[in-house]
């Protein structure tokens, strides 16, 4: 890491980035069939007895498809309006900004996901079947039936999905309750909903954990309004819920599937058996909380998915659950559960900026529970609202709904040093070198979550580097989920990440859009903290197709530090690529092996390749799907990637690059 002043010419860029699929134009897939047997080829044989189990009781339930008249409401849901009090006793600085977040849903429709759909206040059946990319409709059969996994018009379920999860209902609740408006639109939303989804009818059924958190909107919702709601409103809210309980016991997730989808599912379980207690008292739900929760928030806070974002989604869901407790008098959620809670904010507090941005790591689809619309820095606010141990992440950030139940907080100094989350899989290095402040994670954790992996990115040994918060060398993002097709796992592979990708293969294989193959198994070897600090870590990922693994060493150098790359195991002529992902709006420029990253002429990195090969930048190609960054779901935008193409010396020479 040098700095000096230097002149940068501009990356040649493409105009904008790739526009979405249209209509009638499907995504690149594997044949289903592939996808079918890749997928059960990661099952264990409890897994496939449940889910030949599971199809049984799907097929049964066709032919005996309920109606709302199977979940009559017995008006017991106007008792609990006193659970919400705190909503009205909090800053007067929540009122204008829930108003503001109305308004704007009133005038200008819902936005989520890169998408926005057009304002309409009668709700019309169509608008919760209606994809916003394609203009198209989804099906109304019977809900799975639905092939939304691999729909053949290229839309992507994600949005309809978001639209059904009826996040807005708190929103425009809350302005009901603090700053008088009037509920229509909330009677509007919720008697049009029930009217165009009957029970398992239709795509917004189809899945847990979209069921579970349209529940905790609703129950949300109907509490902050209050007895402004029409009763014949709460009525159909009441059915909704005793339904949502309904799919919730028939279907849960298991097995594989179980990730952030089960403690979803066990959250609106929960949420509803408090509001309709004569449902049950929540001890089933309590305990796959409690239970997942350990599973998934490891020891040392890290997130068992690889991914801050859904780490911090888990936590929300986790905090929301203990408030539903406490409100009802019952026990909050264990003590060992709250000590992973405080350690996910130690996490966080260490990965954050002083603004409080985290790096993108894994998947990321903006997953919330109570929002007022587009956040920023959404993983540091969790953070900072659930840690209530020594570290907590500062955070720059406007208003949110979830303000009513943990207001913002200051945060202490940020740590510095050298920390290393070896069960989780990352070390930060948080230090001030060569007059820079600088950030360098390190990630050698596993690749994702249960045996799918689902969230997970092929990014062993990767680095991402920000130097006085300015974001340097980061991570590719997320893009898209269903109806990415290739561009999914352009985001996902090797080749898009800061570490070393050999013939071009990745690391684990992709066997689908939510799915692995035999994943690379990563291991720290060295942790030499302190101002001469030295990392290394080591993965198999190449060893079963070429005999070698990839060790990566990290280590301090008086200007910065130095990053050698070895192939351990045998000899390996074949070429291998390290790419570099520069956050976009930076500029790259060199010639040989120096090459500078900067901005407006001023050098901000400098990198020295030491082995022979061949060193180019690629920005926004679309043949070969690099050079891209994802800063938001459904949004790309090109920016450079510094890529070394050669051959890897044999074991002990590696490649070295110097900051």
């Amino acid at each position: 890491m040098q700095v000096s002043k230097q002149v940068s010419r501009e990356v040649p860029t493409v105009p904008s980035p790739a526009a979405p699929l249209l209509p009638g134009q499907a995504p690149s897939y594997a044949p289903l069939w592939r996808w079918r047997w890749r997928r059960l080829a990661r099952m264990a044989p409890a897994e496939v007895l449940h889910r030949v189990q599971e199809a049984l009781a799907r097929r049964a339930l066709r032919r005996r498809q309920p109606d709302w008249q199977a979940y009559p409401a017995q008006r017991t849901l106007g008792p609990l309006f006193a659970l919400y009090e705190p909503l009205r006793f909090r800053s007067v600085a929540l009122a204008p900004a829930v108003r503001r977040a109305a308004a704007a849903l009133r005038a200008g429709g819902y936005s989520a996901l890169g998408a926005v759909w057009p304002p309409d206040p009668s709700f019309p059946a169509e608008a919760w079947r209606r994809d916003p990319v394609t203009a198209t409709l989804w099906p109304d059969g019977f809900s799975f039936d639905i092939a939304w996994r691999h729909d053949e018009q290229g839309r992507d379920v994600k949005h309809v999905w978001e639209f059904n999860r009826l996040q807005f209902l708190p929103v425009l609740a809350a302005d009901v309750a603090l700053n008088g408006a009037d509920p229509a639109s909330l009677d509007a939303a919720l008697t049009s909903w029930r009217e165009a989804n009957p029970p398992f009818r239709g795509v917004a059924w189809a899945s847990g954990i979209e069921i579970a958190l349209r529940a905790v909107s609703i129950a949300f919702a109907v509490g902050w309004a209050g007895r402004a709601i029409k009763p014949q409103t709460l009525g159909f809210a009441e059915q909704i819920l005793r339904a949502h309980h309904d799919a919730l016991r028939r279907f849960p997730s298991r097995h594989s599937s179980a990730n952030n989808h089960v403690i979803a599912e066990a959250l609106g379980e929960l949420v509803i058996e408090m509001l309709l207690p004569d449902l049950g008292d929540g001890s089933r739900s309590r305990a796959v909380l409690e239970a997942e929760a350990i599973k998934q928030i490891y020891a040392d806070g890290v997130g068992a998915e690889q991914s801050p974002t859904y780490a911090a989604f888990t936590v929300e869901m986790l905090l929301t659950a203990d408030l539903f407790l406490r409100a009802r008098g019952r026990k909050p959620l264990s003590l060992g559960l709250r000590a992973r809670i405080d350690a996910f904010a130690g996490w966080i507090a260490w990965m954050a900026d002083a603004a409080g941005r985290v790096p993108n790591i894994g998947d990321d689809d903006e997953g919330r529970v109570l929002t007022l619309g587009a956040e920023t820095n959404y993983v540091a606010a969790v953070a900072q609202a659930a840690g209530s141990g020594e570290l907590r992440p500062p955070c720059a950030r406007s208003p949110t709904l979830r303000d009513v139940y943990w207001p913002p907080r200051a945060a202490p100094p940020a740590p510095e040093g050298v920390k290393v989350f070896e069960v989780g899989g990352y070390t930060v290095v948080r230090e001030r070198r060569a007059g820079r402040a600088m950030r360098l994670t390190f990630d050698h954790g596993p690749l994702g979550y249960l045996s799918i992996a689902a969230h997970g990115h092929a990014d062993a040994n990767a680095i991402l580097l920000s130097l006085d918060d300015d974001d340097i060398l980061v991570d590719a993002g997320t893009y898209l989920y269903h109806s990415g097709g290739a561009w999914r796992d352009a985001f996902r592979c090797t080749a898009a990440h800061n570490t070393l990708c050999l013939d071009g293969r990745d690391q684990s294989p992709i066997w689908g859009p939510f799915n692995w193959g035999p994943p690379a198994r990563t291991r720290l070897v060295a942790a030499e903290t302190g101002a001469d600090w030295r990392l290394a870590a080591v993965h198999d990922g190449y060893r079963r197709r070429y005999g070698v693994n990839h060790q990566r060493e990290l280590r301090a150098t008086a200007s910065g530090f130095a990053l050698t790359d070895s192939l351990i195991g045998g000899p390996c002529a074949l070429e291998a690529t390290c790419g570099f992902q520069v956050a976009p709006g930076l500029t790259v420029d060199g010639e040989g092996l120096d090459w500078r990253i900067g901005r407006g002429g001023w050098t901000l990195l400098r990198i020295r390749f030491s082995a022979p090969g061949e060193v180019g930048v690629v920005c926004g190609d679309v043949s070969s799907r690099r050079g891209w960054v994802s800063p938001a779901f459904g949004e790309k935008r090109p920016a450079p990637q510094l890529v070394w193409r050669g051959i890897v010396p044999a074991e002990g020479a590696g490649v070295a690059f110097v900051f």
